[in-house]
């Protein structure tokens, strides 16, 4: 198949793009290459898939020096002109959106950055797959949607409505908008929530790679909510894998959904919501220790309270994604761990 895949400098996106790009799809890969984190990782991750930073300019199609299957282009979601240009000229088989603004503190100091990027953005996608009749967009939501709610585990069917960060509320948002899509043009769409992804080249703003770089340095690390935590920690291959499998089945119609009893990871029309998260929880503290085992070395740690916009505890509840598609994430933590320092280490020369 010819599939876009935003965010391809991005962390999940750079592997999904090697993933499809190994099994043969024609992949067209975007990103915006912004600045929230150090570009230089991004640029890294694009090297990876053949594509130098000297060679990348505005709107201007690359082909990789490794792959003749994939091309990418560095073009910001809110150009609608040339977005529109994009999928007129490509006519893209599948769409998965993995493009965003990211980070839920970020959220309280640059809210505007969430509405450019994850809410107009993503209207230009919807539009860009109506207008092109793309056969589905798979798009990232997050674990994040969950907000103040306390049942546990989590299930899409659930309500939603308590968002605790702006980031949150626009991927709720985004659930929103690709159901209404679904049901007034016949767009299948599926939204993947994602439980606290981590790995090789993850992001340098997120807790695994902040934790490996001053436990290194002998700095000491802040530990929120006084090392209570409890995430669903879900290592980036099996990310990988579930999203591979959402983007080959295309949500369908729930004949059997009803508004009197409504369903919100379903409905009449073709539209889908997955939660893909290890479905383990572990204590920030537990993290921690397997992260000093791997580094063979202690942290220093600052015990401080729960920052704004962060929830206590995730758990995925995964039985969709189990019955519907036959795959559920079990990477085990120390191992998934164990590979990022690896990575780390190489990477940064130490």
């Amino acid at each position: 198949m010819k599939i876009l895949v935003t965010g391809t400098a991005g962390f999940i996106g750079y592997h999904l793009a090697q993933r499809l790009i190994g099994r043969g799809d024609e992949v067209v890969g975007l990103d915006s290459i912004n600045d929230y984190y150090d570009p230089m990782i991004k640029y890294a991750r694009l090297a990876g898939t053949g594509i130098t930073k000297a060679s990348i300019e505005y709107n201007k199609p690359v082909v990789s020096t490794k792959f003749e299957n994939y091309r990418f282009i560095q073009l910001n979601l809110e150009d609608k002109p040339n977005i529109d240009s994009l999928f007129a000229r490509q006519r893209f088989d599948r769409v998965c959106h993995l493009a965003a603004q990211a980070g839920v503190r970020y959220s309280l100091i640059n809210p505007q950055a969430y509405i450019y990027s994850n809410i107009v953005g993503f209207m230009h996608i919807l539009e860009a797959c109506r207008h092109q009749a793309v056969g589905h967009l798979a798009y990232a939501s997050s674990s994040s949607v969950y907000g103040l709610n306390e049942s546990m585990p989590f299930s899409t069917r659930d309500n939603v409505d308590h968002p605790v960060s702006l980031y949150a509320a626009s991927k709720k948002s985004n659930e929103l908008m690709a159901h209404t899509y679904s049901h007034l043009y016949g767009l299948p769409t599926t939204g993947l929530r994602f439980f606290t992804v981590y790995g090789p080249w993850g992001r340098p703003d997120m807790a695994l790679f902040l934790f490996t770089k001053a436990i290194l340095e002998g700095r000491p690390i802040d530990v929120f909510n006084y090392g209570r935590m409890r995430r669903d920690f879900t290592y980036i291959d099996d990310i990988v894998e579930g999203i591979v499998r959402v983007i080959d089945h295309p949500a369908r119609g729930n004949s059997n959904w009803t508004g009197k009893a409504p369903d919100p990871s379903c409905s009449k029309a073709p539209y889908k919501v997955y939660n893909i998260g290890n479905s383990s929880p572990v204590e920030l503290m537990a993290y921690i220790g397997a992260i000093e085992q791997a580094l063979g070395k202690m942290a220093q740690k600052n015990l401080l309270p729960i920052q704004p916009g962060d929830v206590p505890a995730t758990w995925a509840d995964v039985s969709d994604l189990v019955e519907d598609l036959g795959y559920q994430p079990n990477t085990p933590i120390q191992e998934g761990i164990n590979r990022f320092i690896a990575w780390y280490k190489e990477f940064y020369r130490i």
